[in-house]
């Protein structure tokens, strides 16, 4: 074990998406990554009226945040940001697709 002074440490864990497990209805990008809103848009995978939600898969109502999406900054806070957005984003769902049922 070796002591060294430092300012600050940065933890890296990986750079892989690991997404494989995914089903394939859900877009990804050529490494792997989840492409959400305007991407999925982009990809031609969008099949709704309404626009994705920022982040919304290629599948309605499915969400992903953080180091798995395509394009953001991969660092935890960002992620614990964008968690907090996907519940957001999940209410608004239910709610559009409740307004929808009932029209």
């Amino acid at each position: 074990m070796q002591r060294l002074a430092c300012g600050g440490v940065f933890v890296f864990i990986g750079a892989d998406a690991e997404t494989a497990w995914l089903p394939d209805a859900i877009t990804r990008d050529e490494r792997g990554y989840v492409r959400t809103g305007d991407a999925v848009t982009r990809s031609g995978r969008w099949q709704q009226q309404r626009d994705p939600y920022l982040l919304e898969t290629s599948v309605p109502g499915i969400f992903a945040c953080g180091d798995v999406r395509s394009g953001p900054v991969k660092r935890v806070a960002a992620a614990v940001g964008e968690g907090s957005m996907a519940i957001a984003f999940v209410h608004q769902f239910l709610a559009h697709a409740t307004e929808t049922q009932n029209a």
